[in-house]
């Protein structure tokens, strides 16, 4: 029997017919055992290739299983083992700042970034052991590279490790004195210090200030850190004052009161000039007093506090004066002018802007101190006392040397 392939008969080379194979009616060339003209049957195709493909399969998925398993060991590792933390107390020298409002996750994560500790995950576990890093303070530390979490713990809770360069500014300066003691203090000149102060938008000074710091740079003790500038500094005061004049109500006060905030803070440095403790609101009243009752026939309207006269002639506000400094001609000159100064004369702490804010129920006009050793002051209404106060003083003056 022959199969018909279009018209002819499959026939081998000798002519003859070929065998009809059952399975074969649609022979596939490339499948084993296959007739190829001439009557040659293909040789099967070596099965290397496949063996390679399933060792390539097989070479995927144990690469699979072993990155699968090696990041969930990592994961594990990660949540449930030791975070990774250094040895030792490091080496080297790094300067770390702790800022205002930085969580201990945070500081943490910035002792990483700085090269300090390994991992902010040690860092906080050790933080989590001692009850005293709720209280790290804000500052700068001087650490070294590559410590163990709990060495530079250790650093950070101890507020006698914080880097400062303290700087105390008395009660009643000036600003020209204050610049001087900074300019002692730190590394900048009285230059860079006024440069600031020439550009007063920089310090924060409120807008009743008219652009002036004098009176607005808080005396108290400033821990500046090595990264502070003159006007970092010259701020912290002006800051230092806001926070006083919070405290204090310096706004609501100069709306009962009657009188603008600078106004107050000029009247509060009047009283930082002339009295201290128990005396300091009597003063105040007496110069709300004189500045109140302009026509009581005594003061006429006039302060005459002779620090005011210092300070327009450029000196120290304690120097005795004589009767050619009161003839200088400056609005400062409260002998001459009656009413308040233009502003300040000095820093007031906040012992005399209370004073100013609460001053004391009584109508004296006159007040001398006959103590200066203790401070002790007299206070009175009439003229004629006064001037007995002025000889007790005088009598002072004869037997001591603080006069």
């Amino acid at each position: 029997m022959t199969e018909q392939h279009g018209d002819e008969q499959l026939r081998t080379d000798d002519g003859s017919d070929v065998e009809h194979v059952p399975g074969l009616e649609h022979d596939d060339p490339a499948a084993p055992g296959a007739v190829h003209p001439g009557g040659r049957r293909r040789k099967e195709r070596s099965r290397l290739p496949g063996c390679l493909a399933v060792l390539v399969a097989l070479a995927l998925v144990l690469g699979g299983l072993w990155y699968g398993v090696s990041k969930g060991k990592a994961w594990i590792d990660d949540r449930f083992g030791e975070p990774e933390d250094y040895p030792g107390p490091g080496s080297g020298r790094v300067m770390f700042e702790v800022e205002e409002g930085d969580s201990v996750g945070e500081i943490g994560g910035n002792l990483v970034d700085a090269g300090v500790v390994a991992s902010a995950e040690a860092f906080t576990d050790a933080a989590a052991g001692d009850p005293d890093s709720t209280g790290i303070q804000v500052g700068y530390y001087r650490m070294k590279k590559e410590m163990s979490a709990a060495a530079a713990l250790d650093v950070l809770v101890d507020p006698g490790n914080i880097v400062s360069n303290p700087v105390t500014i008395p009660e009643g300066l000036r600003v020209v004195d204050i610049v001087e003691i900074l300019a002692d203090k730190t590394k900048f000149s009285a230059e860079q210090f006024e440069r600031v102060l020439n550009a007063p938008q920089r310090l924060g000074l409120p807008d009743y200030a008219g652009g002036e710091a004098e009176g607005y740079l808080f005396p108290a003790t400033y821990g500046f850190g090595p990264k502070d500038k003159p006007a970092d500094m010259l701020k912290a005061m002006v800051d230092r004052w806001r926070q006083s004049a919070e405290q204090n109500d310096l706004e609501g006060a100069a709306a009962d009161l009657g009188y603008t905030p600078h106004e107050l803070m000029t009247i509060a440095s009047l009283v930082e000039a002339e009295g201290r403790g128990d005396a300091m609101p009597k003063i105040a009243t007496v110069i709300y007093n004189r500045l109140e009752n302009p026509d009581n026939g005594q003061t006429n309207g006039k302060l005459e506090i002779d620090a005011t006269v210092n300070y327009a002639l450029g000196r120290n506000l304690g120097v005795a004066i004589s009767e050619e400094d009161l003839a200088v001609d400056s609005p400062y000159n409260t002998r001459l002018h009656p009413g308040l100064p233009p502003g300040p004369i000095e820093a007031p702490g906040d012992e005399a802007i209370a004073a100013a804010l609460n001053p004391a129920e009584g109508d004296w006009l006159y007040y001398v101190t006959v103590n200066l050793a203790t401070g002790e002051t007299k206070f009175t209404a009439d003229y004629d006392e006064f001037l007995q106060f002025k000889a007790e003083l005088g009598e002072y003056c004869q037997t001591s040397d603080a006069c």
